[in-house]
Parts: structure tokens; C-alpha cells; sequence
């Protein structure tokens, strides 16, 4: 694709967190089901900040006020094993385990006193189609608000 057509397809949204964001169409995740208590916000950019290496903000392009902030779990806990239920696999079309990645979403109370990880319902999001769900994870003993360690949060 040349610069030109680039340039043309480009769209900006100002959101309210991270100001005017420029981006194209293909660099939009889609979240057909919605994500649960956003169900109106289905389209996503997954931003990453130079001083905040382990996070990824999923930005709402359809509601420019809403940014998760969301990591890799394992960054965190090692020993995180999520079993997907087979209809995300068939919902998302995921064919290989390098056609996927799993973010969880991270909560953080007001003047950073605590932060938690939802490992109960991470958000798989199909590499190669730009699809994305979160999912409910039956069964598992994960919490929706595991507290993170400080120690592991700040590691390189």
C-alpha cells in the first residue's frame, strides 16, 4: 500500500485519555458481542505508551471516553491456566495458538493504592482477523479482581 492511500484511509478520534489518535481501519479490533458493561462500545484500538511497557489500552473508538488498561497475564502470574471454552475458539475462527492473544483487564483504585487483574474474564483477541471477545471462564477458581503484587507490576 503506498503513503497515499495510507493517508486517505486514515481517521482520527480525540479521545479523552490520550488526545487524538490517528489509526486505520485495519488497525481496529472488533468486538461483535461488545465487551459486558460496554456493550455499545465494539470497536477497539489496543494503544501502548513508551513509560508504560506491560500495559495495552484497549481506546474505544466508539466511545472515545473509555480506555481499559490491560495486560499480558502472565506477566503477573506465571502460573495463569485459562481453559477457553470451545465457542470462543469457533467464535473467533482461532485456528493456532499463534493466531491469539489473551489480555486481562486491570483495575486500578484511585492514587494507585491497589491494582487488580481480572483473570476470571480475559479478552482473546484473534491476531490475524482483528476479533476480540471477552470470555467468562467457567469452573476456573479465578478471581475478576486478583490483587497484583507491587513488585511484580513494576518488574522490568
Amino acid at each position: 500500500m503506498t503513503a497515499t492511500m495510507e493517508t486517505a484511509q486514515a481517521t482520527t478520534v480525540t479521545t479523552t485519555r490520550f488526545g487524538v489518535v490517528n489509526y486505520v481501519e485495519t488497525e481496529v479490533i472488533a468486538f461483535p458481542w461488545g465487551i459486558p458493561g460496554f456493550e455499545d462500545a465494539r470497536r477497539f484500538l489496543a494503544l501502548t505508551l513508551e513509560d508504560q511497557p506491560h500495559f495495552v489500552w484497549l481506546q474505544s473508538v466508539d466511545r472515545p471516553e473509555l480506555a481499559l488498561p490491560c495486560s499480558d497475564p502472565w506477566h503477573v502470574f506465571q502460573d495463569y491456566e485459562p481453559r477457553l471454552p470451545g465457542y470462543v475458539v469457533s467464535a473467533l475462527d482461532v485456528q493456532n495458538p499463534e493466531d491469539f492473544t489473551i489480555l486481562c483487564v486491570v483495575v486500578v483504585t484511585k492514587d494507585a493504592q491497589e491494582m487488580t487483574m481480572n483473570l476470571l474474564a480475559p479478552v482473546v483477541i484473534n491476531l490475524k482477523t482483528n476479533r476480540g471477545r471477552q470470555v467468562m471462564l467457567e469452573n476456573s477458581g479465578y478471581s475478576a479482581r486478583e490483587p497484583i503484587p507491587r513488585k511484580a507490576a513494576l518488574a522490568p
